[in-house]
């Protein structure tokens, strides 16, 4: 059985997105420090982690979960949280509630302050999910595939789009 506790202080930080390097005016916008808690932990159907957010810039883009909720517990620093078409100024100690839907409740989390923001992410973790980005017109579809056999692995589905790139649902159909 994995422990099912951890300290703060015992969670490991990575730089997100891991496979993407962000250059121009993203890497201006965008960084963040993730620490993975949930599995460390042995949760099930909730995610958890520590994101940390350096001064000026934004863990992700505007979007919104159309499955999954969000909550987020700003545990350090100071910032912003965007929601829908307003701006909220969020601080140590605020819960912020992210339910699931479209552009009415897209977020964004800035820190707008001069010390590193840290908060608490809290998520369910339905599969499959789509997030909506407002700011860009953009969509993506993700979906975990659990292994079919003992051991096996994991497998990941995403696909980043935008509305005008539908296809009609019989393109491509009939008789081969």
């Amino acid at each position: 059985m994995v422990k099912p506790i951890i300290n703060l202080d015992q969670v490991t930080f990575v730089p997100r997105p891991l496979d993407l390097t962000l250059e121009g005016d993203l890497a201006d916008q965008f960084e963040a420090n993730v620490g993975r808690v949930a599995e460390q932990i042995g949760a099930r159907t909730l995610g958890y982690n520590v994101t940390a957010i350096p001064p000026g810039k934004s863990a992700y883009p505007f979007h919104s979960h159309r499955t999954n909720e969000e909550m987020f517990f700003v545990l350090q620093g100071g910032g912003e949280v965007r929601i829908g078409p307003k701006r909220f100024p969020i601080r140590s100690g605020d819960f912020i509630s992210c339910p699931p839907g479209g552009r009415e409740v897209a977020h964004q989390i800035r820190n707008t302050g001069t010390e590193e923001l840290r908060f608490l992410a809290v998520s369910t973790l339905q599969s499959p999910e789509i997030n909506e980005y407002p700011d860009s017109g953009k969509f993506g579809v993700y979906a975990d595939f659990p292994p079919e056999t003992d051991g096996g692995q994991t497998e990941y589905f995403s696909f980043q789009g935008r509305e005008e790139m539908n296809l009609d649902y019989w393109e491509g159909e009939g008789e081969q």
